[in-house]
């Protein structure tokens, strides 16, 4: 994933820049960058690595060498951005937040045309660069931008800092964001709202699908329509967002407080207690707590000052580590209760079902968990949402994979060792996907014995979307129903 800030004022911008990209960094780890334009010195570009450190401390040290009245920045997960280029559109930078499934057709089709890739994050290709490149193909930088639109499977946003004001292009789709803040000389653009108040901006726009927009000190002007139709990403409220952010006019916390509160409501077990795992687990809890009528307790804590976000080493063992060792429970409030925890989601169940042994161990009589989304059985084709490679590192899908290929039919079509082998079928996988369905009641309950529970529930998908409040063709839930835009409302088109 990733998040980015841009700003074009009348004054110098580089503080606001600086604090305004921080509050990203809850988006990504890997790296940060920050470009700036001014008319007498031109642009000024920073990328440094964040893996060991953050991005205040690689930054501040060569803050005044950011001049200017207008920049952006990105705190990313993926490649090493802003890009600077000079073309016959003239001279930009620009950062994206992408996932571009493509990437190597579109590579070798610009190679074809003759163009260069000069980039590379990893020994790969940048994906920034690639964007730009598709931008400069344009005649004009809606026409280029267009291109991105059209040739990139998956989803793209970016920013791009010219010498006439910051362009602000959303995903076509709109699977992420883009908000636009505004104060008395300067306009600002953003992943995260939750960078407006401290910086006295107020949000004044939220950016459609496929819209494109420019912004100077004295306000903003469209340059592309939005599409009638997106399809943005659930997952921004549910695990994402920082709790103050909104997107869509959709307040992050009281989704989760919502969502929390519902389960509340219907669930009938029995409990002493309720706990969120820190951090995005603890909104739910908060709304659990009211509609359960349970008080609530911090059984666990996170420890915040040292350690970073538990998936940013590459190697799993250290990702398992670093997870356990800055989430603290507190004996005191676990013994001899029947405690329940919220949390934003099960992936692969590894940290879960460590944490659960820790919490019986320290006299947790019961562990209940209730998790904010339905199980995720289908991989994310659209945003960077986790580091997982194949389906099957997702605990649903393993669980259905075993109970389909044990199954009786499985075993007459193969053998143990072909059988491992089989894909599920497309009418299986929904039927595990199916709210309360047999298959879906049985994977829940196996998910739950995996992971040394004494009770499992995920939020139901229609929960999920009454609590963001769009219509359902509008949110992605393909992870939990395997989804597309074009199965859920009539025709295939955006335009």
């Amino acid at each position: 994933m990733g998040g980015f800030f841009g700003t074009v004022s009348m004054e110098k911008c580089a503080a606001d820049l600086f604090y305004g990209t921080d509050y990203q960094s809850h988006l990504g780890t890997r790296r940060g960058g920050m470009a700036t334009y001014s008319k007498d010195n031109g642009f000024y570009r920073a990328i440094h690595n964040l893996e060991n450190t953050y991005f205040r401390t690689r930054f501040e040290p060569e803050l005044d060498k950011f001049q200017g009245n207008s920049g952006i920045g990105i705190i990313s997960d993926t490649d090493a951005q802003p890009m600077l280029m000079n073309s016959h559109l003239g001279r930009f930078a620009i950062v994206t937040v992408a996932k571009i499934n493509n990437m190597e057709e579109i590579a070798d089709h610009l190679l074809q045309e003759n163009m260069h890739l000069s980039e590379f994050s990893s020994g790969k290709i940048n994906p920034t660069e690639l964007i730009s490149l598709l931008i400069i193909k344009g005649k004009t930088f809606t026409e280029g931008i267009e291109n991105v639109f059209n040739m990139v499977k998956g989803s793209c946003s970016m920013l791009l800092l010219t010498e006439d004001g910051i362009i602000a292009a959303r995903d076509a789709w709109g699977r992420t964001p883009i908000v636009i803040g505004k104060k008395d000389g300067a306009m600002a653009a953003t992943s995260e709202s939750t960078a407006f108040p401290n910086l006295g901006y107020e949000t004044s726009y939220y950016v459609g699908p496929g819209e494109i927009v420019r912004l100077r000190p004295n306000g903003m002007e469209q340059l592309r329509k939005p599409n009638k139709k997106m399809q943005i990403c659930s997952f921004l409220w549910i695990y994402y967002g920082f709790p103050t952010s909104s997107y869509e006019n959709r307040n992050v916390e009281a989704m989760r407080f919502h969502t929390g509160c519902v389960m509340g409501k219907e669930d009938k077990t029995e409990v002493d207690s309720v706990g969120g795992i820190p951090d995005s687990g603890v909104g739910m809890a908060i709304g659990y707590s009211a509609g359960h009528q349970v008080p609530y307790q911090r059984g666990i804590s996170k420890y915040t000052p040292t350690w970073p976000r538990s998936f940013m080493p590459a190697n799993q063992d250290m990702r398992n580590l670093v997870a356990k060792m800055k989430l603290i429970p507190n004996k005191d409030m676990l013994e001899g209760k029947r405690c329940l925890f919220c949390d934003d989601s099960i992936v692969r169940g590894t940290q879960l079902r460590e944490n659960t042994k820790v919490l019986k161990d320290l006299g947790a009589k019961e562990v209940h968990m209730r998790i904010a989304c339905p199980p995720l059985i289908y991989a994310c084709p659209f945003i960077n949402f986790s580091a997982s490679k194949n389906e099957l590192e997702l605990i649903a899908r393993r669980v259905i994979k075993d109970f389909e290929t044990h199954s009786e039919k499985a075993t007459m079509l193969a053998d143990a060792h072909t059988a491992e082998n089989v894909d599920v079928p497309a009418d299986r996988l929904k039927a595990y996907a199916t709210t309360d369905s047999p298959e879906y009641n049985a994977m829940v309950a196996e998910i739950a014995k995996r992971l040394n529970l004494d009770s499992l529930k995920f939020s139901k998908l229609e929960t999920i979307v009454e609590a963001i409040g769009l219509d359902k063709c509008q949110v992605c839930t393909h992870c939990f129903d395997g989804s597309s835009f074009h199965s859920l409302c009539e025709g295939n088109t955006n335009e």
